[in-house]
């Protein structure tokens, strides 16, 4: 498929700027400040741009004393090895996987606990959908905190707690000690959801960026899909609930053990800043160079209006990254509604234990493994490719669109296909199997979308990826709590086109913004876009490349 969005806006290069060292970074900074020095209009990208890199050489604050990171500067994590990147994407994504492993781990034990504590099929529903509303409050403590004080001291602090919480899961007297624990160990395992994807973009260059995230993907969608096969399995052999939850503690125990050996790699950069101007001080003994961090002397109520207000400000003022969130929470929800839709059509309809039900999902974990090898064979190179030609400037946001226009309608397909043969009389492999590409196309949509809201709100990227995950963890909490109701109600046949229609009005979003984001970014206060200007000579280097 070969798609061009609208033509981007193209400049000349000025090579007497300086920027920072990110090279992506160093792009869409050179065309933000270009369009401000040409309008003479300190607008609120400004404001957001200082914010977030600081006074470019020869822009009102700057000052040659404040530490930045050389190009070439070791301490800089773009520079570290490869192979240690790599082994700290790794230790993001075991933490990633852990925390959603534990999100719909209970789903194969819920009729012993029903049967233990007494409650209903909604309580026990509540064991997952209270453990994903965690995930709201998680994200706005966790990422604002992690910039202050680093990451690993967070990552060691949060998933300590959370153990302690899947410990008191185990050892739950009643129903209300459970449905707690399993809330506040919810809040407590956002922490590697929402400081992983920093620590990656901290790692790694756009250019790789693709690459590491679609592996880091996997992780939110393998770990909902192996657990309830997991406890589903312990069901059928007679273990007891509470050993689900002892299992979510020890596996929690093993990726903590790493944090404390990956050692800077998850300190944010601020604070590496920080310790470069400490060093600097101390062998020079001028005591003139100073870190950005070390000038943030932010309020209270000046941090908690970034922290908690700015992320929705950003949400509801941008009709772009809204429609974007809307369907990824969409899809995401959709996931979570998955465990209660499928024992209604493979435990009710076609009477397998738990155990064999936790096999449906397999594919799902299968889809999502092939749609990542594809974009690494298929996106990924396309993308590089656009990285060479539009060099030195930024590749446009659009151009990570394209695999979302081509799994939007799949996701849809799926829907329609898992409905109309969920009938007990149609074979269970024909229902199973649309998991294989409901699993596909989830992996391209967030992949493309993800990286489309880190690319098109450079400055404001934590913020945005925040309001983001705010929606997305409210749509994955409630779908489950009317699942079954919708599929027992309406059948799983009517159930899922529901679904299906839903998920057909949404996917003209990427198409949408394919064709018009760029418009949209132009009246957008906070994503960095060029002016409408064309520069014909490099236009022309540009098609001919």
């Amino acid at each position: 498929m070969s798609l061009t969005p609208p033509e981007p806006v193209l400049l000349k290069p000025d090579h007497n700027l300086s920027h920072p060292s990110s090279s992506a970074r160093d792009s869409v900074t050179f065309v933000a400040s270009s369009t401000l020095d040409r309008e003479g209009d300190e607008d609120v990208q400004s404001e957001f741009r200082h914010e977030a890199y600081g006074p470019q050489p020869g822009e009102e604050g700057w000052d040659k004393f404040e530490v930045r990171f050389e190009p070439d500067e070791l301490a800089n994590p773009h520079n570290w090895s490869r192979a240690k990147r790599w082994y700290m994407t790794s230790v993001a994504g075991l933490l990633v996987l852990n925390a959603t492993f534990a999100s719909s781990a209970p789903s194969g034990m819920i009729v012993q606990l029903e049967e233990h504590f007494g409650f209903g099929r909604e309580v026990g529903t509540l064991l997952i959908a209270l453990f994903v509303a965690g995930y709201c409050v998680g994200p706005l403590l966790w990422g604002p905190l992690s910039e202050q004080y680093g990451r690993r001291p967070i990552f060691l602090i949060t998933f300590f707690v959370y153990t302690c919480f899947q410990v008191g899961c185990a050892l739950s007297p009643n129903t209300a000690a459970i449905l707690i624990f399993r809330f506040l160990g919810g809040v407590f395992a956002a922490a590697p959801l929402t400081n992983s994807g920093a620590l990656i973009s901290d790692l790694w260059d756009p250019d790789t960026r693709g690459k590491a995230l679609g592996v880091f993907t996997l992780g939110p969608f393998a770990g909902p899909s192996v657990s309830p096969l997991i406890s589903g399995f312990m069901a059928v052999a007679g273990v007891s609930w509470r050993w689900i939850f002892w299992l979510l503690a020890f596996f929690a125990v093993a990726p903590s053990l790493r944090i404390p050996y990956v050692s800077y790699a998850i300190i944010s950069s601020p604070i590496l800043l920080v310790r470069k101007a400490e060093k600097l001080r101390k062998d020079t003994g001028d005591s003139r160079y100073w870190a950005p961090l070390e000038r943030q002397h932010v309020g209270f109520v000046r941090r908690a209006k970034d922290v908690v207000y700015r992320p929705f400000k950003i949400l509801f003022t941008e009709p772009m990254l809204l429609a974007i969130s809307l369907y990824m929470s969409f899809v995401y929800g959709c996931l979570y509604l998955l465990f209660e839709a499928y024992p209604v059509v493979f435990t009710d309809g076609h009477h397998f234990n738990p155990g064999i039900s936790g096999l449906m999902f397999l594919p799902i974990l299968v889809g999502g493994v092939s749609g990542v090898i594809c974009y690494l064979l298929i996106w990924n190179p396309r993308y590089v490719k656009a990285v060479e030609q539009f060099k030195p400037n930024p590749v446009p946001p659009e151009y990570r669109l394209e695999q979302c226009m081509a799994a939007a309608p799949l996701f849809a397909i799926s829907f329609f296909w898992f409905g109309w043969t969920s009938y007990p009389s149609v074979s269970y492999w024909a229902p199973m199997m649309a998991g294989l590409v409901m699993g596909f196309s989830i992996i391209w949509i967030f992949l493309g979308l993800f990286n489309y809201i880190i690319d098109a709100y450079l400055f404001v990227a934590a913020s945005a990826l925040a309001g983001s995950t705010v929606m997305r963890s409210c749509f994955g909490a409630s779908f489950p709590l009317f699942a079954t109701q919708m599929y027992e109600g309406l059948n799983p046949r009517w159930a899922s086109t529901l679904l299906g229609l839903l998920s057909t009005l949404m996917a003209p979003i990427p198409f949408v913004l394919f064709k018009y984001g760029h418009v949209l970014r132009r009246h957008s206060k906070f994503a960095p876009t060029p002016p409408e200007i064309v520069v014909e000579e490099q236009k022309k280097d540009v098609e001919s490349q």
